[in-house]
């Protein structure tokens, strides 16, 4: 019988549904009856931290040095019911062009004889995963990001459980936000994307949703919120993605700098509106930045369930040689994509179809009348 070993690694922010898809990803290529059926055996290891995992240098051990870790169905057995990663994770770029460590990364897979990779993360670990791939390392990629901004795939490990702290959260402020009349104006995660403000403001029934792809009025913010008090509200509740800007305006930047990927640290919309509307309505308002809490806390059903499916596609990619693929969920089913289709591009919120733009919230209506 051949014998084959995966490495696993997840990147990036961490979420719920990562330990559920390293589960099931561990169960299926080791599971022992399908030995037989495949004619491999598989050893799975865990790679620490990221791609920081693989960028160990020559005369470390990886297993005394932190870099890697052995699994087998034992160890992962109860993973799941976990938020997180187990493996750590990172948002180690090794094609960074202020310090390119790649040639590190491609020198330890093959050290470690690694005949297949499992990367589990957004645009940017998944970026790197594509140019691997391009360097004739056999990869396959599990979409995991609590914006679901991925192009490809209905979904992203993460963001059902994120939606469902939103939700928590905002049910925790309407005790205080009505006992004292006052507007709440609640900072979500979405750098360049609305789906979780506007979901989590669906679930949540916040009275107005403001995203990226959507620049605001804030006189139309304070109007809308006027209207509401006219109409009997006690209070309001009010959702903004930390990309979110007023009209003419920038985004607003919480950090000097940008991480490793390039990216700027958003952060500070929701203290500004809160701000904008006390002067503009007269009513005491208050800001409430949800920050990494949506990261956080045990997956959801939901996440437990994709991460299984997620986990289990991505060992059969592997099984059939189909690398330089990413697992998708497309119209209710399991499928796959290639990794140069996915990274670099990004699932906007279709604002004619999702977004009402003179409530600046979900729409109410889904079917279209005829008239």
């Amino acid at each position: 019988m051949t014998k084959e070993r995966i490495g696993i690694l997840t990147g990036g922010g961490d979420c719920a549904g990562l330990n559920p898809a390293i589960k099931w990803a561990v169960k299926t290529a080791m599971d022992k009856r399908l030995e037989s059926e495949r004619g491999v055996q598989y050893e799975v290891i865990g790679i620490k931290n990221g791609w920081n995992g693989l960028m160990f240098e020559d005369g470390v051990d990886p297993k005394a040095g932190d870099y890697i870790t052995d699994l087998d169905e034992q160890i992962v057995r109860t993973w799941d019911r976990y938020g997180g990663t187990m493996l750590g994770t990172s948002r180690t770029n090794p094609y960074n062009p202020k310090n390119d460590r790649s040639r590190l990364v491609l020198e330890n897979i093959e050290k470690l004889k690694l005949d297949a990779l499992i990367a589990i993360g957004g645009d940017d670990t998944l970026g790197v995963a594509d140019r691997v791939t391009r360097e004739g390392v056999n990869v396959v990629g599990i979409p995991k990001t609590i914006d679901k901004d991925m192009v490809e795939t209905e979904y992203t490990l993460g963001f059902e459980t994120a939606v469902n702290v939103i939700t928590e959260e905002v049910d925790r402020l309407r005790t205080t936000a009505g006992s004292h009349r006052r507007i709440f104006v609640v900072e979500t995660m979405g750098r360049h994307t609305g789906w979780l403000a506007l979901e989590g403001g669906e679930s949540c029934g916040a009275y107005i949703i403001l995203i990226p792809e959507c620049d605001f009025s804030i006189k139309k913010v304070n109007d809308l919120l006027l209207e509401g008090r006219k109409a009997g509200n006690r209070y309001e509740i009010l959702l903004v993605a930390e990309g979110a800007k007023p009209s003419g305006g920038t985004e607003f930047v919480r950090q000097d700098g940008v991480d490793a990927f390039g990216h700027k640290m958003l952060g500070g919309i929701g203290e500004f509106l809160a701000g904008e509307i006390n002067k503009g309505t007269g009513v005491e308002t208050r800001s409430v930045v949800l920050s990494h809490l949506q990261r956080g806390g045990a997956p959801c059903a939901y996440d437990r369930r994709m991460g299984r499916y997620f986990g289990i596609a991505a060992v059969d990619l592997i099984v059939t040689r189909d690398f330089g693929k990413m697992v998708c969920f497309r119209d209710g089913e399991i499928t796959s994509c290639p990794l140069d289709q996915v990274v670099g591009r990004t699932n906007y919120v279709d604002v004619d179809k999702n977004y009402d733009v003179e409530r600046y919230s979900g729409r109410r209506t889904i079917f279209r009348y005829r008239e």
